[in-house]
């Protein structure tokens, strides 16, 4: 038997320079005054050099802000003052030196650099400015994606947004339900082939999720009674718009033995208040950042079924057939008669069952479904409603849907042997960041955003 000395390893990597305990790091979150006249070391990238003879000026940006490196010609190594007047704009350095209280500087200190390391020299000219006061073309900031994102406002979304999808987690776990990760590989569509992305699985066909609806539902069937489930879905959608992209992140959920959608309905409302309350209360700095001013919406939200709906903008000058879907111009003039009614969120029932999938569970006697979407301020963020349980009813719908049962057995057979009534939801998560920080476009709430023509980066 082996045994192991009673050391502590510790692997030799390049210091680059600088020895350094981590005790001195700071950054410009950490950096205060009652720092004064001790060493500290501090990195991130320079954003903006000043040289006005006797002395220069860097502002050093990290992930939290700026910190000011100030280098008097006098007080300054004549190295680390080269270094610094030769300096590229968005270079990453590393600084050691004193910290001295300003007021002059942001935070109320400043460093002056005893050693000064350029760890990776940025290339001139930069492919787009980060703190220049100049417009840049929506395809050129996606084209450098990267730099786009050293912008701290730009950042400020995704801080945001990983602060939503950790509330969303918070709120489901503390009501009961069980996080799954279903296939994104998938024999078959949820919605129908028309938006599905095909691809070569082996020797066969497969196709990319839309969503996870049909494994969702198969797991109602276990005992796993709450599911959810935050994952990209993927929709051949050829739109050119600034609401549909191409590949997004859902946030799909599942109730087992509900009453009535009413059930399902409840939960998300509940979710949604507690999201948009914790990223007003969590997020101060970043909606700051954003100039955004994010409103909790008044609950309950009001609901209007789907022809209370049409009636409400017709009356305002639109055209829409009963049976016919509301579309974007129709979304955004409701949004407006809501407002003026204090409501930003708000339900619409009752859709036509022609318009629904096989999946969802027709009003018997009507031309209507157990069907709603949730809208938050003129834009559907969420759709969902009350499943088709019974087997024989499940069926009858696909086959009157035009679909073959068989091409579904493995998605039937969890409905053969025990299922209980249930429903569910999808709601699109960008969605809900761009209407929630009043963004113009999808996205931007999406890091790499994919649509009918950008594959990359």
């Amino acid at each position: 038997m082996c045994h192991l000395p009673n050391l502590l390893y510790r692997p030799s990597y390049p210091s680059h320079g600088v020895q350094m305990s981590d005790k001195n790091i700071r950054t410009s979150r950490s950096l205060a005054p009652t720092d004064a006249d001790s060493e500290v070391v501090v990195q991130g990238w320079a954003q903006d050099i000043r040289n006005l003879g006797g002395i220069s000026f860097l502002q050093l940006r990290d992930r939290y802000g700026i910190i000011q490196i100030t280098a008097p010609k006098k007080k300054t190594d004549p190295q680390v003052m080269d270094a610094i007047t030769s300096l590229s704009r968005e270079s990453v350095v590393r600084v050691t030196g004193t910290a001295k209280a300003s007021d002059q500087a942001k935070g109320g200190v400043e460093v002056l650099p005893t050693h000064f390391e350029v760890i990776s020299a940025a290339a001139t000219p930069l492919p787009m400015g980060v703190i220049d006061k100049v417009n840049v073309e929506a395809d050129t900031r996606y084209d450098h994606r990267f730099m786009d994102l050293r912008k701290p406002e730009t950042r400020a979304i995704f801080e945001i947004k990983s602060t939503v999808l950790s509330l969303i987690d918070e709120y489901l776990v503390n009501n009961g339900f069980t996080e799954v990760f279903t296939p994104k590989l998938v024999a078959s569509g949820a919605e129908g082939g028309a938006t599905l992305f095909e691809l070569r699985y082996f020797d066969q066909n497969a196709y990319l999720a839309q969503s996870p609806q049909l494994y969702k539902q198969m797991l109602m069937s276990t005992g796993l009674d709450k599911v959810f489930e935050i994952g990209p879905a993927f929709r051949a959608e050829p739109s050119d718009t600034t609401r549909h992209v191409s590949e997004f992140i859902s946030f799909d959920g599942e109730m087992a033995f509900i009453e009535s959608q009413r059930d399902v309905q409840v939960m998300i409302e509940g979710c949604m208040q507690s999201v948009i309350g914790g990223v007003i209360e969590r997020c101060k700095g970043q909606l700051e950042l954003l100039g955004v001013d994010v409103a909790l919406p008044k609950a309950p939200y009001p609901t209007l079924t789907y022809e209370s709906a049409v009636e409400m903008v017709n009356a305002e000058g639109m055209n829409i057939p009963l049976g016919e879907d509301l579309g974007t111009e129709g979304e955004r003039l409701l949004g407006n008669i809501m407002a003026r009614q204090g409501s930003e969120m708000y339900w619409i029932v009752e859709y036509p069952d022609e318009a629904k999938p096989f999946y969802i569970m027709e009003k018997e006697g009507t031309p209507y479904s157990y069907s709603f979407d949730l809208d938050y301020k003129g834009q559907e963020i969420s759709s969902g409603g009350q499943r088709e349980h019974r087997y024989d009813n499940l069926v009858s719908r696909m086959e009157k849907k035009g679909l073959d049962p068989a091409s579904f057995n493995f998605y039937l057979e969890a409905f053969k042997f025990g299922m209980p009534a249930h429903g569910g939801w999808g709601l699109g998560v960008e969605r809900l960041i761009q209407k929630m920080l009043d963004l113009p476009n999808i996205r931007e709430a999406i890091l790499f955003p994919r649509d009918r023509i950008r594959l990359v980066p």
